[in-house]
C-alpha cells in the first residue's frame, strides 16, 4: 500500500547537513519526494511510497542527520499525491 505524507521537523534541522541526509535515507528506502527548508527554520519533507519505507523514513526523521538536534515532527497524512520520479533537495 502506497502512503504520502508531509513532515515538518523542527528544532535544529537547518545548515546541518539534514536534507542530504533526508535524500540518502529517502533514497536507500525507496521513497519519492523532497526535503526543503522552511522561512520559519524547520524543514518540510514531502514522502511518497510504499507504507513501511514512509514509516521507516519518519522514524529516522526523529534522529536525523548527525548533527541535527530534531525537537518535534508533524505529520500530515496527505490523501493528493503527486509524481515523483526520485527524492531531490529543493
Amino acid at each position: 500500500m502506497n502512503r504520502s505524507v508531509s513532515i515538518l521537523v523542527s528544532g535544529k534541522v537547518q545548515g546541518v547537513c539534514f536534507r542530504a541526509a533526508t535524500k540518502k535515507q529517502a533514497d536507500k528506502l525507496g521513497v519519492v519526494g523532497y526535503a526543503k527548508n522552511l522561512n520559519d527554520g524547520r524543514v518540510e519533507i514531502n514522502a511518497c511510497g510504499d507504507d513501511s519505507a514512509v514509516s521507516a523514513l519518519i522514524n529516522w526523521s526523529y534522529k536525523g542527520s548527525l548533527f541535527s538536534k530534531v525537537k518535534e515532527l508533524e505529520i500530515i497524512e496527505l490523501e493528493e499525491r503527486e509524481s515523483f520520479s526520485g527524492f531531490e533537495i529543493k
